[in-house]
């Protein structure tokens, strides 16, 4: 059994779209940085890893922020 079809098996299609899109968005990512601006491949690779990792911070954070102020609004209202 390939490592695509234990994947598939266990986790579902979703799992499986999901890594596709993510190894996609790495690879365009790479592209674009290394051709737009000319960094060496390893900066563009790094790039491409870092800033959507902080961006997933940035978005877990913000949630963590909006429903607490979420739920200290409705407690007020009650």
């Amino acid at each position: 059994m390939t490592i695509v079809n234990t994947i598939k098996t266990k986790m579902g299609d979703s799992l499986l779209l999901t890594l596709i899109y993510t190894i996609g968005h790495f690879m365009i990512a790479v592209a674009c940085v290394y051709f737009i601006t000319g960094a060496p491949l390893e900066l563009a690779t790094t790039d491409a890893i870092v800033e959507p990792v902080l961006n997933s911070i940035w978005l877990y954070t913000l949630h963590k922020i909006y429903f607490r102020k979420k739920l200290k609004r409705s407690g007020e209202n009650d």
